[in-house]
């Protein structure tokens, strides 16, 4: 069972047809239930030929994409995988997506001057759909440059209400002790389940080197990892660069 907590809002008139302030739930620790609002992760990996070439094109051609939906960031992994770029493009709903793909497929300059171009460099693409975590909101990095981190979690188990709270105290105790700026904490909703995305910027990835060491040496931060390391499965991070055009730059 999920966590629950209860929020005033206009029912739903699938739920009941008075048109009246009734209370609604939804899951403290996973995906916000109140907004239909999503982000989807995307991550192709690219002929490592040619991955300057297929930057190069998308930098070039990026605003025909960019004309249909937001981008959030769009980033080159530098560590942690090599030739992979991921973007993330913010839906109002999954009806809202629909109709942006549908749009696109009746593109014609998205197709012949991007499309058809960019997919044969590419060896894998991959999508998940993510909510922000209630308790987290987007923020934007203090200075444009440096490097981000994304860091990812398999929780062991699929409920939140194991390791939310849990999860959220490791997550924040770093950001408020400053080993990082946190901009954001999504839950996969399609894709792998139990999948929490950490993303951090940093002024350099030795900046962030240096601040992992001392993270490591703080007492709070070390309890509220031990308290949550016994629900993870496996974690792993990247460090990326941002693109030229990608808005969280």
């Amino acid at each position: 069972m999920w966590r629950f907590r209860t929020l005033l809002s206009v029912t739903s008139p699938l739920r009941t047809p008075a048109v009246v302030a009734q209370p609604r739930v939804y899951s403290s620790n996973g995906p916000q239930q109140m907004d239909g609002t999503f982000y989807e992760f995307r991550t192709y990996r690219i002929q490592p030929h040619l991955n300057s070439a297929f930057l190069k094109l998308t930098d070039e051609k990026i605003h025909l994409r960019t004309a249909h939906s937001k981008l959030l960031g769009y980033w080159s992994v530098e560590y942690g995988g090599l030739n992979q770029v991921i973007h993330i493009w913010k839906y109002d709903s999954f009806s809202q997506r629909a109709s942006v793909r549908a749009a696109l497929a009746k593109d014609p300059c998205w197709i012949s001057e991007y499309l058809s171009v960019a997919i044969p460099m590419l060896t894998s693409q991959d999508n998940e759909v993510t909510y922000l975590l209630p308790w987290s909101r987007l923020q934007m990095p203090p200075q444009e440059g440096g490097v981000y981190e994304l860091v990812s979690f398999q929780m062991r188990s699929g409920d939140s209400a194991v390791w939310g709270d849990s999860l959220r105290s490791m997550v924040t105790s770093r950001d408020a002790a400053g080993y990082g700026k946190l901009l954001g904490v999504f839950h996969s909703d399609v894709g792998l389940q139990s999948r929490v995305h950490t993303l951090w910027w940093f002024e350099s990835a030795d900046h962030r080197a240096n601040l992992h060491h001392s993270f490591l040496l703080d007492p709070s931060v070390k309890a509220a990892v031990k308290d949550c390391v016994v629900h993870l499965g496996v974690q792993k991070n990247k460090l990326m660069f941002p693109c030229s055009f990608s808005p969280l730059k």
